[in-house]
């Protein structure tokens, strides 16, 4: 599974980060976390507003951040 955040590096992107690398870490889930900063690859995804969540190159959320149980839940069902 890869997991891509999206975002240039605000506090809300840095925010989702951790909370996807919790999850990760606590569920002891073998995923591929990569960070996204350019605004082209963001913008092919056609998220307009980040931060972003794509899992296995599906976009799961844009503009806001998820909570730990949603992306948990977001995880498994990929």
């Amino acid at each position: 599974m890869t997991i891509e955040i999206l975002g240039p590096g605000c506090a809300n992107c840095q925010r989702l980060e951790r909370i996807v690398r919790d999850v990760v870490a606590e569920d002891g889930l073998d995923v591929r976390v990569l960070k996204v900063t350019d605004y082209a690859q963001i913008a092919s995804y056609g998220v307009m507003a980040t931060p972003g969540l794509v899992v296995n190159g599906a976009v799961k959320v844009s503009g806001r951040v998820p909570t730990p149980a949603e992306v948990r839940s977001l995880l498994a069902s990929a």
